[in-house]
């Protein structure tokens, strides 16, 4: 009786192991993307002119859309993002009396109150990042438009993607 309770232990565990050990087989590959944009090396920070112009802001004369995508139903600020952000970040950092409103937004899908309540999840997603890379938070402003706001009329993926984003608006 206790050889066999021991066997089945045994067994139990092995199994267990086994499976532990086969939870992927999979390998994890790194690639080069080269479709996302990478991050504008700045070799000297302070060289760099900052500018604000129509609501957005310009890097040496070049101006940045200040809009991040989301995923639908998500408020994690993708990957691709991150690098626009990181300028807005060196921006905001070093003009401490700038001041910016995050404008959360989502598709019509999803009641007005779920949708707002995304938005601002979106909107404070990037109000986190950006306080993360020591921005103040005293400088930003976090709304919510929900649905209300689409940058694109339409009820099909392309558009819903294009209304499922934070836009940064400098004031």
């Amino acid at each position: 009786m206790e050889i066999t309770r021991s066997i089945r232990f045994g067994l139990l565990i092995m199994t267990l192991l086994a499976m532990v050990g086969c939870g992927s087989t999979e390998q994890t590959k790194q690639t080069t993307d080269t479709s996302v944009e990478q991050p504008k090396r700045i070799e000297d920070p302070e060289t760099v002119k900052f500018a604000v112009r129509g609501g957005k802001l310009t890097v040496d004369g070049e101006s940045l859309d200040g809009l991040f995508y989301f995923d639908f139903d998500q408020s994690i600020i993708k990957r691709e993002g991150h690098a626009e952000l990181n300028t807005h970040a060196q921006a905001l950092s070093q003009n401490s009396s700038w001041r910016v409103r995050l404008e959360g937004h989502a598709d019509e899908r999803g009641t007005r109150e779920y949708n707002n309540a995304l938005g601002e999840r979106r909107a404070n997603a990037v109000r986190g990042y950006l306080m993360s890379q020591g921005v103040s938070s005293a400088q930003i402003e976090v709304v919510s438009y929900g649905e209300e706001r689409p940058a694109v009329q339409g009820s099909n993926e392309r558009s819903w993607a294009l209304n499922r984003r934070v836009q940064i608006v400098y004031r």
